[in-house]
């Protein structure tokens, strides 16, 4: 297991040959310790989730980078992953590379790529390079990265140590980012390294176990559902998450939403004025 003292904002730590971490100061109770912003390469450097707008990070990126940044890449667009993407690429007269932000007033719009990367397209970055894995699910243009010859998977927050990503309806989708799961399960990996918090051993297992977290979470919606005569989305949201701590409860709502529609169109659940009711057996 990795020590937690890894993670203290703006120290540059080194975790495989070629890639090394630092953690942006933005802490807080959906972004962990911070944002990991990922190094990748020696001769030349891609820089992996610049994270917040945040001028003292920026200085640390640009410090460890020594004038060596030719890329810019973000796993998506949330304002605690891309924000300072713009400047460190014109800082560094890098491209940016990533997929656009969706309208869904969440995203960073200062984010504007120069190239977007294809599903299972091969990025050749100097001395090393990623495969693009188109996965939606917490937002609809998450991109995950894998670097094969380590065997290690960059996943933004499609997969964070010690919590499930919120997923934010409309645009995050729990129907895409099950399948999302399910896509990341085929590649061949041994190490994830998430958008928040340390490294994670025995990815695939990781994998796992998220997908039976949610399947369990859906589970918990449908018997509680019926168990009601009729439920608002803030009543649900009590009823669902009864272990989680109450100030929590609004991210949670957010993703109960997404477990509903989910389950609405597979005709499971139904929404009428305002109260959600359990359908069929």
């Amino acid at each position: 297991m990795e020590d937690r003292s890894q993670l203290s904002p703006g120290k540059c730590v080194s975790l495989a040959p070629g890639v090394r971490r630092i953690v942006a100061g933005n802490a807080g109770l959906m972004t962990g310790p911070g944002t990991n912003t990922y190094l990748l390469g020696v001769r030349e450097i891609a820089v992996l989730d610049p994270g917040p707008a945040d001028a003292r990070h920026l200085q640390v990126i640009l410090s460890a980078a020594q004038n060596r940044i030719r890329w810019v890449i973000v796993t998506h667009t949330h304002r605690d992953h891309s924000p300072l993407a713009a400047e460190l690429a014109r800082r560094a007269g890098a491209p940016l590379i990533g997929l656009p932000p969706p309208s869904d007033g969440r995203q960073d719009a200062s984010f504007q790529p120069a190239k977007l990367p294809g599903d299972g397209e091969r990025l050749m970055l100097g001395d090393c390079s990623l495969i693009a894995i188109h996965t939606p699910g917490h937002a609809s243009n998450c991109v995950c990265y894998l670097l094969d010859v380590e065997r290690l998977l960059f996943t933004g927050d499609h997969v964070l140590e010690g919590v499930s990503p919120v997923i934010l309806p409309p645009d995050g989708d729990m129907s895409a980012y099950l399948n999302s799961i399910d896509k990341l399960a085929a590649y061949d990996f041994d190490r994830i390294a998430p958008g928040h918090g340390a490294i994670m051993q025995n990815g695939k297992k990781m994998l796992e176990l998220l997908r039976a977290h949610r399947m369990a979470r859906e589970d918990k919606v449908l018997r509680r559902l019926g168990e009601m005569t009729g439920a608002t989305l803030d009543g649900l949201t009590t009823a669902v998450y009864d272990d989680v701590p109450a100030e929590r409860h609004s991210w949670a709502r957010l993703t109960l939403e997404a477990h509903l529609i989910k389950l609405a169109r597979e005709g499971r659940v139904r929404e009428n004025d305002g109260l959600w009711r359990r359908t069929g057996s």
